[in-house]
């Protein structure tokens, strides 16, 4: 499966981008926020991808950040949302938004997504609402109190709390040491400094 391109930005779209890697032009349907964070043509960029095949079909979607296409897997795992809804709700909303909205239960925000009506918004807020938390992680993972605590989207930080979650932490416990780490060194700490002082902070 392919998770990441890392090349040129060749063209773009309404809803794709074709990026140029090595030669080879992948065409990635994106967000309304992904292309606007891809710039220009001639750019050099990182997408993080999701493969989807079907009978009929094969399509990469591209998304800024691992938060941004982890939540498009929760959205798409929804009754009624396939890849057009969540690329539509993820257009309307920022990670943040889409996090604060579902932890709130506030559908009304969900259904200003293109093609989304009150009662899909009111499923998809329900179902995710008990997960806000821990996926918000990625880029705004929840403090103490509840508050949001901001994390630079698509930075170390998302894939530090990636790789916690992937030795086994909970998405909460993950968000949390991350922070703390981030706090302790500096938001321009790398990943590998970011995962050590986390998992001193998790196992604490």
């Amino acid at each position: 499966m392919i998770a990441k391109l890392t090349g040129t930005l060749d063209d773009t779209g309404p809803d794709w981008a074709v990026i140029d890697v090595n030669g080879v032009g992948y065409l990635v349907h994106c967000s309304a926020k992904t292309l606007t964070h891809l710039g220009i043509r001639g750019d050099k960029v990182v997408v993080h991808t999701e493969m989807q095949v079907s009978e009929t079909d094969q399509r990469l979607i591209g998304f800024t950040s691992a938060g941004e296409r982890a939540w498009f897997r929760l959205l798409t795992a929804v009754q009624g949302v396939g890849s057009k809804v969540a690329l539509a709700i993820l257009s309307a909303l920022s990670v943040e938004e889409l996090q604060r909205a579902c932890a709130n239960g506030d559908s009304a925000m969900v259904a200003r997504a293109n093609g989304v009506g009150p009662k899909l918004a009111g499923r998809i807020v329900n179902e995710l609402k008990d997960k806000a938390g821990g996926l918000a992680g990625y880029a705004s993972p929840l403090g103490p109190g509840g508050e949001v605590v901001p994390l630079p989207a698509g930075s170390a930080s998302a894939d530090a709390i990636s790789a916690l979650q992937n030795l086994g932490f909970k998405p909460a416990v993950a968000s949390t040491a991350v922070a703390a780490a981030l706090k302790e060194l500096g938001e321009d700490a790398g990943l590998n400094d970011l995962v050590r002082v986390a998992l001193k902070r998790a196992a604490g």
